[in-house]
């Protein structure tokens, strides 16, 4: 697509529903939904908003839940939306629902970066690095990924999800590109794993028998994987390796929210995320 970010050509999709109300989380925090959980003074779901207007690949917003009545929760929030700066529509029965609803309310062509509202540590270099890559490469689809060496350096003894290849072990950090009209069937492949995306075995599996045996050999490496992937989807699939710790830190437990509010305790007024000093990468097909 080889698209300039300076042209703001991203449609940020932003997932903000939650999964089920009894939550450990919600339920420590005292909020109504996880969007809206305070990290540091400002709730997630606004930080989250912030880097993305603050990105130079990004023009238009969607944000997708939390309920109508929560959003009415939080002022400023409310006057996002109330503003039209952001547009909002109402979550459906599941993360991966919600990202496939909200993209069929848009333009066929145009690429939609994809990311979640519990990414309070994210930042407009962050998504400015991840779009950037994403839109040099003729791909359908790209998926970032930090290394998770990097982010145990930053975060020792951080809980990730680690997918561990035969050139790597990385994480996920909660960013989709769907680049294409035909790459916005990925989306639909994402309602199918939806319940695995922490389960990195059910998910190898999805890729037959003999990929799995690889996988539990070390001997399987990351573009083979994409390359397997893109070829059951029909899609080209790459990855975007993100040299930035704080790309990859989402918050799923209360152990997650006090490490990103110690974090930001640390590092008041901070303009750069915790990275390493490589660049953006990428890894898997293109055709």
């Amino acid at each position: 697509m080889h698209l300039d970010t300076d042209s703001h050509p991203m449609t940020a999709v932003v997932l903000a529903g939650d999964r089920t109300k009894r939550d450990a989380l919600i339920n420590h925090s005292n909020v109504g939904c996880k969007a809206l959980i305070d990290v540091n003074g400002i709730p997630m779901v606004r930080r989250v908003l912030n880097a993305l207007q603050q990105s130079r690949a990004v023009s238009r917003i969607v944000l997708a839940g939390p309920e109508a009545d929560e959003v009415a929760m939080d002022k400023p929030l409310s006057e996002l939306v109330a503003s039209d700066k952001i547009s909002w529509r109402a979550p459906q029965a599941s993360p991966s629902a919600s990202a496939f609803h909200a993209m069929q309310s848009l333009e066929p062509d145009t690429p939609v970066l994809l990311t979640t509202a519990d990414h309070p540590l994210l930042t407009c270099e962050i998504v400015d690095a991840f779009s950037r890559q994403s839109l040099a490469d003729d791909v359908d689809v790209t998926v970032g990924l930090a290394p998770h060496a990097l982010i145990r350096e930053a975060y020792p003894g951080i809980q990730k999800t680690v997918f561990r290849f035969s050139d790597g072990d990385f994480c996920g950090c909660n960013l989709f590109a769907f680049l294409t009209p035909e790459g916005r069937r990925a989306a639909s492949f994402w309602r199918k794993i939806e319940q695995q995306r922490k389960k990195p075995l059910v998910l190898i599996g999805l890729l037959g028998w003999r990929t799995v045996l690889r996988y539990r050999m070390g001997m399987l490496s990351l573009e083979e994987a994409l390359a397997k992937l893109s070829k059951r989807l029909g899609l080209r699939v790459r990855a975007v390796i993100l040299p930035y710790a704080n790309a990859a830190i989402d918050v799923d437990s209360i152990a997650d929210l006090a490490l990103v509010n110690g974090f930001l305790a640390d590092h008041r007024g901070l303009t750069f995320p915790f990275n390493s000093e490589s660049t953006p990468g990428t890894a898997g097909p293109a055709r």
